[in-house]
């Protein structure tokens, strides 16, 4: 009897809302790290809502997300999930750091030509994010043969988000020519600013995405939404995931 209200109390700690899923439950072979549950983001702390580093999504999504890393697969490649689902109140937590008055050095790496509070006017960031109907995504490409080994280090002081990789903070995947969220021209999509290679993978990522109905957002590289997939926004904060 104890082990099945054990088993009954775990399922309801993780329930999901409407038709959302864990991604790790649909392929936990996708690479995650989900950047606003930790202080390596452009706000430098985690944001309301993500009580744990889950990528949780609409379950078509999820499903599509796993025909491209089948895809990919084949080519020693894969996605890394930077954002997913967004609870609401992280977004609103987003407006008030913008509006808080200061601009750290941190901060700068993440917009170096930008104001914080043009960012929402510049369309960077919203208030209503479509993020939180669980149909958009962040994302980038890893090559499995590489070596992603490099970590980021929080004690340490790296270039902007525009410099050359080796003098940005590390991300683990492929150089796409800025690192992610970056708030510049040069994380425009087809941005003619980036060399060949970095322009190359570009294209093969936008690629992969829209072969499974998956859009592009065109000011930010590693920004994707599924057309039809999202609906109303949601404010359920990300819980860890239970086996």
């Amino acid at each position: 009897m104890f082990a099945v209200i054990a088993s009954l109390s775990s399922a309801a700690a993780q329930s999901l809302p409407g038709d959302f899923v864990y991604l790790r439950d649909i392929d936990p072979s996708i690479i995650q790290d989900i950047r606003y549950a930790t202080s390596n983001n452009f706000v430098g702390r985690p944001l309301a809502g993500y009580d744990a580093g889950e990528c949780v999504v609409k379950r078509e999504v999820g499903l599509r997300l796993k025909a491209v890393q089948q895809e990919l697969a084949a080519q020693n490649l894969s996605l890394k999930m930077f954002d997913c689902y967004r609870p609401a109140r992280a977004s609103l937590d987003m407006v008030k750091w913008s509006q808080n008055g200061r601009e750290t050095a941190s901060e700068r790496r993440y917009n170096p030509k930008i104001a914080k509070t043009e960012l929402f006017r510049l369309g960077y960031i919203a208030s209503r994010s479509q993020h939180s109907t669980g149909a958009a995504l962040d994302l980038t490409l890893v090559d499995l043969r590489a070596d992603n080994s490099a970590k980021y280090d929080p004690t340490k002081t790296y270039a902007d988000c525009t410099a050359p990789v080796e003098a940005r903070a590390p991300e683990g995947s492929v150089d796409m020519g800025t690192g992610y969220d970056c708030t510049d021209p040069k994380g425009h999509t087809a941005a003619t600013s980036i060399n060949a290679e970095q322009r190359a993978w570009r294209k093969r990522l936008v690629a992969a995405m829209a072969r499974q109905g998956f859009v592009n957002y065109s000011k930010e590289w590693w920004h994707f939404s599924l057309p039809g997939a999202g609906g109303a926004a949601y404010d359920f904060p990300i819980q860890p995931r239970r086996n």
